[in-house]
């Protein structure tokens, strides 16, 4: 007596890389909002407050990345001048903003990318182009393309 299979056809495995793209440039933000060197330090807090977000890249007048600035930047301003009892409202983002900043690439794979912000402890990288800045992605971006491709084999995804 022959055993039969219950598991019934099986059906091929589509190739994911052909049907989807999982690179940090598929997911990133284009439409930033940037800060300038000379800005006034108050001008980001109102900014930040008002879009709601948490820090932004600095550029120079070529749209080259100089620098990131943050609330936490904002607030270490805030609180010196409080401890002078001073408010130093000439403060500028160039006197203020991480100037060590680290960069993704754009065609990296998106997985690969949430790797890095777990090890590095950032909430947002820029992204460059021929020096320029191009665009950031944050780890909410790598969590809405883990969004996108559920129930997908993440393994085969584009490298």
């Amino acid at each position: 007596m022959a055993i039969k299979s219950f598991q019934g056809a099986r059906r091929q495995q589509q190739k994911v890389t052909d049907q989807l793209s999982c690179r940090v440039s598929d997911y990133m933000t284009r439409d930033l909002i940037t800060f300038r060197p000379d800005q006034k330090i108050i001008e980001v807090v109102e900014i930040l407050i008002k879009h709601r977000i948490s820090g932004g890249p600095v550029v120079n007048e070529k749209n080259e990345l100089v620098g990131i600035i943050s609330e936490g930047d904002c607030l270490k301003h805030i609180s010196e001048s409080r401890y002078y009892n001073m408010p130093n409202e000439k403060d500028k983002v160039g006197e203020r903003m991480m100037t060590n900043v680290d960069t993704l690439d754009g065609n990296m794979n998106v997985f690969d990318a949430a790797s890095i912000f777990l090890e590095s402890k950032h909430r947002r990288f820029p992204i460059l182009e021929d020096g320029k800045l191009v665009g950031q992605i944050s780890q909410k971006d790598v969590l809405k393309a883990a969004l996108e491709m559920k129930g997908q084999n993440w393994n085969s995804t584009v490298k």
